[in-house]
């Protein structure tokens, strides 16, 4: 019983001196510049801008195959306009609309959110009220958020595609 107790003495002195090294090198690593403040909060997107977004996303889309659920919200991230396409999987609705309403919300698109996940902040997991997955962007006119479009139905790299692709006026 002594070895057993010893052994793991040993590797919890071990653990924390590794942790310890780890601290070390982490607070001579530089802070990151700051980042530019987001766009300011603009008049709510209008019924037909909406729909008209939703029609570039559904056609695009379409193009490439897929079966997607469109949402777009205003800034405050509640719902303006939806579509979901035939035969899109059922949580795409929720999914859509959460990636619309986290990218609204927090002036930034969730493919950003993402990549910052990935990257290790994985403390963002913890707010219920965000989705990190791409898909997710703000729509931006005359500098101002008027609102946010969020995709869903494919993975998440070709989400975001079809959304920044509605965000092109012909």
């Amino acid at each position: 019983m002594k070895t057993a107790a010893k052994a793991i003495a040993l590797t919890l002195t071990l653990a924390l001196a590794g942790g310890a090294a780890t601290a070390q090198s982490v607070a001579k690593t530089p802070a990151p510049a700051a980042a530019a403040a987001p766009p300011a909060y603009g008049a709510p997107i209008s019924l037909a801008e909406a729909e008209a977004l939703i029609d570039r996303a559904v056609a695009a889309s379409r193009a490439r195959g897929f079966r997607m659920a469109v949402a777009v919200v205003e800034p405050s991230g509640e719902l303006v306009a939806f579509a979901r396409m035939d035969d899109t999987q059922y949580g795409s609705i929720h999914v859509a609309q959460k990636k619309a309403w986290s990218a609204a919300r927090y002036r930034g698109t969730t493919a950003a959110m993402e990549a910052r996940v990935l990257a290790g902040r994985t403390v963002s997991l913890a707010n219920e009220d965000s989705l990190p997955i791409a898909g997710g962007v703000p729509i931006v006119v005359g500098g101002k958020i008027i609102g946010a479009i969020g995709v869903s139905g494919a993975a998440a790299a070709e989400d975001d595609e079809i959304a920044q692709a509605a965000l092109v006026r012909p």
